[in-house]
């Protein structure tokens, strides 16, 4: 049974200021694969649309709205006649206002889901602020869906008054991370690639700002937007914005690929980025800071390395071979293949919806 899907979200044609981008590329794809139509609601915001990875694709219709109200109110009544409503936290603009409205609007018949792309961050907002927005409205939807977390993010949606939390987390496509052949502009002994936020700042200047200036006889690279006015380390050259389309050969072309997890992320645990699934899909060697759950999705020493500090990343890289790299990233390969891709995604979000369906609680 195909159902049809209006979502609301950051944006699916540009991964400009928008890292969830590839997440919701890999869902939606897989669920139109299934046979759902999916509609995309972006807003024109961050010059998103001035700096787009992809024209609209094949699998979803892209609305881009002007951030204006009344046209915004147009297309949450458009949306009030599909039979699934879901809305992303982080969109950019009028968060508050979609999502009190899809509580509003909802029909009996109907599904509406809150999909948290930050979720240990929302918690703590909502935690330590009684008086937050959200907090009545966390009852309100019929799911809750997050990005990451595991059990300790979804016991504490439920604590909340959430009916229903399960974790969809991230994963990669095949059909758009794959290996490919290593690039000399993007060859380096470590890189890392992520935007400049608040929260995780401090991590990236210890993880690779601090890695970098104990070899000095090395070369990194950073890519990501809004570091250009950040000092750092000599060695490390700066990219600036990489486009998707550019991922699998910088993924791949360094000795290895690290993975710095932002603060909120890093205290709940459970929230492997996309960034680690993408990379593992080209086949690259993953090192990553600790973060509780990360053996619950690759073996540590086989298929990915883990460094609690940047003395562990120094060491892991004196000792890192060429060969060792390659068989961490064939291993990896190997594993998000056979478990991390968006259709085992879909399929996990398929049976929630179907259940809840099969409940009587939604009638096609």
């Amino acid at each position: 049974m195909g159902l049809t899907i209006s979502f609301f979200g950051s944006s699916l044609v540009s991964s400009y200021w928008n890292g969830a981008a590839t997440y919701y590329r890999g869902i939606i794809k897989a669920l139109y694969k299934k046979g759902h139509q999916i509609t995309f609601y972006e807003p024109d915001i961050y010059e998103r649309q001035q700096n787009r990875d992809i024209e609209n694709p094949y699998y979803a219709n892209v609305v881009v709205y002007k951030p204006d109200q009344d046209e915004l109110d147009f297309h949450l009544d458009q949306a009030r006649k599909s039979d699934v409503i879901i809305k992303a936290s982080g969109v950019g603009i009028f968060d508050e206002l979609i999502e009190k409205e899809i509580v509003s609007i909802k029909r009996s018949e109907q599904i509406i889901i809150f999909w948290d792309v930050d979720a240990p961050a929302t918690l703590d907002r909502v935690i330590h602020n009684p008086k937050d927005y959200f907090a009545p409205l966390i009852s309100k939807y019929d799911i809750v869906l997050t990005y990451g977390g595991g059990e300790p993010v979804s016991k504490t949606y439920l604590i909340l008054g959430a009916k229903e939390c399960y974790p969809i987390y991230n994963a990669f496509d095949p059909e758009t991370h794959f290996p490919v052949p290593p690039q000399e502009k993007y060859k380096a002994i470590l890189s890392f690639l992520g935007n400049r936020l608040p929260d995780r700042e401090k991590r990236v200047e210890h993880f690779l700002f601090e890695t970098a200036d104990a070899m000095p006889k090395e070369k990194f690279i950073l890519g990501g937007s809004g570091w250009g006015d950040k000092w750092m380390p000599e060695n490390i050259k700066y990219l600036g914005h990489v486009f998707t389309g550019d991922h699998n050969t910088f993924n791949v072309s360094p000795l290895a690929l690290l993975n710095i997890s932002r603060d909120s992320m890093a205290k709940y645990g459970f929230s492997p980025a996309t960034r680690v699934f993408e990379a593992a899909g080209a086949g690259a060697c993953v090192i990553t800071d600790f973060w509780k759950g990360v053996d619950q999705f690759f073996e540590p020493e086989k298929e990915i390395l883990i460094a609690k500090d940047k003395n562990d990343i120094v060491d892991i890289l004196k000792h890192l071979t060429i060969e060792k790299s390659k068989e961490i990233g064939s291993n990896a390969l190997r594993r998000v293949l056979s478990e991390h891709t968006y259709t085992h995604r879909a399929e996990l979000l398929e049976n929630i919806l179907f259940r809840k369906i099969d409940k009587g609680l939604f009638v096609k």
